[in-house]
């Protein structure tokens, strides 16, 4: 009887040991999973710089493309020419933009004249309308940029805008309204029933580049 009492407190003083190992490893265990993870939240930071270096080629790549377009239709037709191009055209070339660098890559304006593919969404709308304040304390259109790693739907994104400024041969179609010729007024009614992209100057924000990674 006495082994048997003695062989139980052995076992019960086994089982207290095992408790408190089990609960002293528990926060190294955790401080091991801390520094595994550790690499790869540095590595998502340092890559950061990268991403940015990565989207202002591509943003420049669209804005150029966009431009020599324009502004080569503009030389050929005139503005109503130029007006199918912005819709048939852009489109395709943000989309090929697009393809080639796994991000989505478009562009996007508080006045907007194309719904489908230039509708802010709120991240964007926030940071148009803080483009336009940066411009207004006289910081150049041209110049004015913002990147953020942001979380959205349970996934993370890398996100990336770069403000378009408004250039001379954007008036025809963009300028005061009243300057807008009736034929092309016609046309702009025609391709854009609800077109708001009107009454612009000279150096003003167009809109913006928008690039989307998810990380």
């Amino acid at each position: 009887m006495i082994s048997g009492i003695f062989s139980r407190l052995r076992e019960r003083r086994g089982c207290h040991r095992k408790a408190i190992s089990s609960w002293i490893g528990r926060p190294i265990l955790l401080h091991a999973l801390l520094l595994s993870a550790a690499p790869s939240v540095l590595a998502a930071e340092l890559n950061t710089d990268a991403m940015v270096k990565e989207s202002r080629v591509y943003a420049g790549q669209l804005l150029g493309q966009v431009s020599d377009a324009l502004a080569r239709e503009y030389k050929l037709s005139g503005p109503l020419r130029s007006v199918v191009v912005c819709k048939y055209v852009v489109p395709e070339l943000s989309s090929a933009i697009s393809r080639q660098s796994g991000m989505r890559v478009t562009r996007v304006s508080l006045k907007v004249r194309n719904p489908l593919t230039g509708m802010p969404d709120a991240f964007e709308s926030r940071l148009l309308k803080q483009f336009d304040q940066r411009a207004a304390k006289g910081e150049k259109p041209e110049k004015i940029e913002h990147w953020e790693v942001v979380n959205e739907d349970e996934q993370r994104y890398f996100r990336y805008m770069k403000a378009i400024p408004v250039k001379d041969f954007c008036l025809a179609c963009h300028g005061p309204n009243a300057s807008i010729s009736t034929a092309l007024k016609a046309k702009l009614r025609s391709e854009y029933p609800n077109d708001q992209a009107v009454d612009y100057r000279v150096g003003q924000i167009r809109g913006a580049i928008t690039i989307k990674k998810p990380i």
